[in-house]
């Protein structure tokens, strides 16, 4: 599973980086964790507003900081 964070490195972004981190410790198994900073990257997306949670070239969440809690529910969901 590849698991991507959009965002230009905002303290949000940087702490959703760390959230998903914590999850996929929680989860197990192997996931591909990628920052985007690249602004064209992040806009080829549509996504308007950052962090910005991709899991397999699906945008899950924009916008806002989300928990471990709701990240794992992402990857359960997306398997």
């Amino acid at each position: 599973m590849k698991i991507e964070i959009l965002g230009t490195g905002c303290s949000k972004c940087k702490a959703l980086e760390e959230a998903v981190k914590k999850a996929v410790a929680k989860v197990g198994g192997f996931h591909e964790v990628k920052k985007v900073e690249d602004i064209v990257e992040i806009m080829n997306y549509g996504v308007m507003s950052t962090p910005a949670l991709v899991i397999d070239g699906v945008v899950k969440s924009t916008g806002k900081l989300l928990n471990v809690e709701d990240i794992v529910e992402f990857i359960a969901t997306s398997k």
